[in-house]
């Protein structure tokens, strides 16, 4: 494990460089772009999902978590693990310049990827519905962020993850808690899909 996070270290000294001979980057968006893309529209084949029309606040809270260990220490949590790894040494402030930053860029909306029933989906989803909205936007008061612009496989990534105990679980995570029992509406793998192949059609 050790040696994989030195070798993403490497990877991202050697964007990060890359980087910055092209172009200024903001100070702490180089953190981001390397897995998730200059434009931040995500990778799939590394589990980076897009970050672009995410809000604000919702950002700052995951890497907030993901700093402090409240998300993405779960052994079988790969890529939360990953990011815990990175966001480890940030402080606070970069945090805050990160989220903004990731707020203000742009990229493509994701297209389909997940084949699945949709309109399976748009039944499972009225539970989701109460808190994210009809049209996935979001809710602030709720503290729950917009759906409609992340990649289907990454909503479909998550969806199991709560359902499986990756994520949920820590105590600290009242948000990820609510969500982890929400997801008992959703008892399988399919399920997720199904609920994911209907999200990516909201406008």
């Amino acid at each position: 494990m050790l040696a994989k996070y030195s070798v993403l270290l490497g990877l991202l000294f050697i964007a990060t460089t890359s980087i910055a001979n092209e172009a200024p980057t903001p100070k702490g968006l180089e953190h981001c772009t390397v897995c998730h893309g200059s434009q931040l529209k995500g990778n799939i084949n590394i589990g980076a999902p897009r970050l672009t029309e995410l809000p604000t606040w919702y950002i700052q809270r995951q890497l907030k978590n993901f700093k402090q260990g409240i998300r993405g220490n779960h052994p079988k949590d790969t890529t939360g693990g990953e990011m815990m790894f990175v966001v480890s040494q940030l402080p606070d402030e970069e945090i805050e310049n990160i989220a903004q930053w990731i707020t203000s860029t742009e990229s493509p909306k994701p297209t389909q990827s997940v084949t699945a029933n949709p309109h399976e989906g748009k039944r499972l989803y009225q539970t989701c519905a109460a808190c994210h909205g009809a049209d996935g936007h979001g809710n602030k008061m709720l503290g729950a962020p917009a759906l409609s612009g992340l990649n289907d496989w990454y909503i479909l990534t998550q969806l199991n993850h709560f359902r499986e105990g990756l994520r949920g679980t820590n105590t600290k995570d009242t948000y990820g808690q609510q969500m982890k029992a929400a997801s008992v509406a959703i008892t399988s793998e399919q399920d997720a899909a199904n609920v994911a192949a209907y999200i990516i059609q909201l406008k």
